[in-house]
């Protein structure tokens, strides 16, 4: 593995086809055995620094179509936290499942779980089948884990019945040394990143990209106002540059002034501080108030000269879903995603059905989604949103700040990187776009 690190960092990568693959790598896991450890406990009260271990495990064969890639970084995603606390449930059911579709996924069923769904590296070794991609490329992997063997995968491949996300319904995911993937996974690596910052949009990037701009998802235009739940967070600092470059008018909901500040950064103009306003969507645990939405509404109004929102780009979930149906305009579209303060959502379905509303749910993003987010990247039309970097061995923290939402757009990991900063190739395009790359930074 040092050999494969030190010829990465030299850049000779027209050397890494003929080196060794490892027999073993330092990895990011969860334990089998301890997946009940958090039983009876309140969700938030659940600690990833507890769950998540860096542990030396065996290299998985690699079978046709796939491809072995040296992790250079990678970074933590909310499903890094589902991971860890075992919610909704624990995630060896998905490898359990998955390792009885063939000889070949069996790989997967195992006591223990290597986490992460984003990485940047080099490509070590490819299987059988690949011809686009070879030993020594530089690439970003994006989640989606598809098989393709059935006719509904076709038209829009999320909805292949065997659609995973690699490295939360898969093993050997990107928070390690080496990640095995689909080569149809892979993309390339925009050459005026580090490779922590190229590491760190992949996820939230396409699932931005589908959820709002995709015709899969809410199809914005230009003009539309656009309601964006959590705009400094990981998904919702993508939507927001997404909205502003396609013409659209983003209403970015943050929780501090500090978030305010980073939106505003961004070039939004119109921004709800919900904390120093004081909503309060719910009186208690089973009852919503519906003249909060009315004043939320209202708020929006008085930003927008009067306009309701055409989109609202929704990911909070239980918390806020009932006031995001509200506020939506006519003929409006709720696009959903992820429910990070919970999954059971209610809301008043007048607003909906008598308002011919839609309410649209959005997961992840097809191969040609996410590669036209990455391409928006590498265009620098929309720019990495990282704001820390952590060792691998303190991935527990890096979790749990996300987990708690202590932290500012994304959280990168560094795993074969000795330090941040390697890994740029372009550094006149770098420098254009310097400031935008380092908006989040120590943020």
């Amino acid at each position: 593995m040092d050999a494969i690190r030190d010829a990465i960092l030299a850049d000779q990568l027209a050397d890494i086809g003929g080196l060794p693959v490892p027999e073993s790598y330092r990895a990011v896991v969860v334990r089998k055995d301890e997946q009940d450890m958090f039983a009876g406990m309140p969700t938030k009260e659940k600690d990833p620094r507890k769950s998540l271990h860096v542990e030396e495990v065996p290299t998985p064969e690699l079978g046709p179509g796939e491809a072995i890639v040296a992790v250079m970084a990678s970074s933590v995603n909310y499903n890094t936290v589902w991971t860890s606390i075992f919610e909704p449930v624990s995630t060896f059911g998905f490898l359990e499942r998955y390792g009885r579709q063939n000889e070949l996924t069996k790989r997967h069923d195992l006591p223990y779980h290597v986490v992460g769904s984003d990485l940047a590296g080099v490509v070590l070794r490819v299987g059988p089948g690949v011809n686009k991609w070879r030993p020594g490329d530089e690439v970003v992997a994006h989640c989606l884990s598809v098989e393709l063997e059935d006719p509904a995968g076709h038209d829009d491949t999320m909805m292949d019945p065997q659609q995973r996300i690699w490295g939360f319904e898969t093993n050997f995911g990107g928070l390690a040394e080496l990640a095995l993937v689909k080569s149809n996974q892979l993309m390339p690596k925009p050459a005026h990143l580090s490779w922590e910052e190229a590491a760190a949009p992949g996820l939230v990037n396409s699932t931005a990209y589908r959820q709002l701009v995709s015709r899969n998802g809410a199809g914005m235009k230009q003009g539309d106002v656009v309601l964006i739940w959590g705009a400094s967070g990981g998904l919702g600092s993508y939507a927001t540059q997404m909205a502003l470059n396609g013409g659209a008018i983003p209403v970015c909901v943050v929780s501090s002034p500090e978030k305010a500040d980073i939106v505003r950064s961004l070039g939004a103009e119109l921004v709800i501080d919900r904390s120093a306003e004081g909503y309060r969507f719910w009186k208690d645990e089973q009852t919503q108030d519906p003249k909060e939405w009315q004043r939320f509404g209202k708020r929006i109004r008085e930003l927008t000269g009067g306009d309701d929102v055409d989109i609202v780009f929704e990911h909070p979930g239980r918390e806020t879903f009932g006031a995001s149906v509200y506020v939506a305009k006519k003929g409006g579209t709720i696009v959903t995603c992820a429910s990070t303060s919970g999954y059971m959502h209610s809301y008043d379905n007048r607003y909906l059905w008598m308002n011919l509303k839609r309410i649209v749910g959005s997961h992840f993003a097809n191969y040609k989604e996410a590669w036209e987010a990455n391409r928006l990247i590498d265009k620098g039309l929309v720019h990495p949103t990282l704001s820390r970097t952590y060792a691998m061995a303190d991935v527990g923290q890096a979790a749990y700040d996300v987990h708690h939402n202590l932290h500012q757009g994304k959280v990168g990991v560094l795993t074969l990187a000795p330090e941040e900063g390697l890994g740029v190739k372009d550094a006149q395009k770098r420098e254009r776009h310097l400031s935008a790359i380092n908006r989040f930074r120590g943020v």
